[in-house]
């Protein structure tokens, strides 16, 4: 995102985009692996896990989701930043589409849960790895993995002996997402917090030009 971020040169928000997006690379890295060598992926085409489902975002996700749309499709955040989003009819998330790749016309731009989704594994109170298959992955491709799988939780012993790699970390990731957002470490929904993060965005960027 290129364009966003020279106009945000010299703002907090241009710091929070950068970091953003590192941790979202990070993210990928570690999930191209997992994919590639534990061979576990969503089954395709599925998206039951964000079909009802709206995130509440950190400050920093909305404003990668605010900047995302604004470097990727400007028209829509223009729209957005109204408070009129493409699906509001959905129960969930205002961006999901039946039709499109993935389910979501915002891929790029999603939010830490929505990256997480399907490819994830948490700490357990001891700070144990455990994992547990999306409760919407079918019982029956479960059952076929090369070990039989079910819905139940796997500590990170029993997680090793099933896979060749563990997966990324939620919990660990988020950590760091939170120091993006010191003092700010509560969420809002995306309906809510979006459109005045583009509108800010939009500002600073009107600001910085006149410079």
């Amino acid at each position: 995102m290129e364009k966003i971020i020279s106009e945000l040169e010299g703002t907090r928000e241009k710091e929070i985009l950068v970091r953003t997006e590192e941790l979202y690379e990070k993210i990928k890295v570690k999930q191209e692996e997992w994919y590639k060598k534990s061979s576990f992926t969503c089954p395709e085409n599925c998206g039951e896990c964000c079909r009802n489902f709206e995130p509440d975002l950190l400050e920093c996700e909305a404003v990668y989701m605010a900047a995302w749309l604004l470097e990727n499709d400007a028209e829509t955040a223009e729209k957005v930043a109204e408070g009129n989003f493409p699906y509001p009819e959905n129960k969930g998330c205002p961006f999901w589409k039946e039709e499109a790749s993935y389910h979501c016309t915002i891929y790029g731009g999603r939010s830490f849960i929505c990256r997480f989704f399907g490819a994830c594994g948490s700490r357990s109170k001891t700070g144990d790895l455990a994992f547990k298959p999306c409760k919407f992955y079918p019982a029956e491709k479960l059952a076929a993995y090369k070990i039989p799988l079910y819905h139940k939780q796997y500590s990170e012993e029993e997680m090793k002996k099933i896979f060749p790699v563990l997966p990324p970390v939620t919990t660990d990731i988020m950590e760091e997402a939170l120091s993006l957002n010191p003092g700010k470490t509560n969420t809002v929904m995306l309906r809510k917090i979006l459109p005045e993060t583009i509108r800010r965005l939009q500002w600073l960027c009107i600001m910085n030009a006149t410079v």
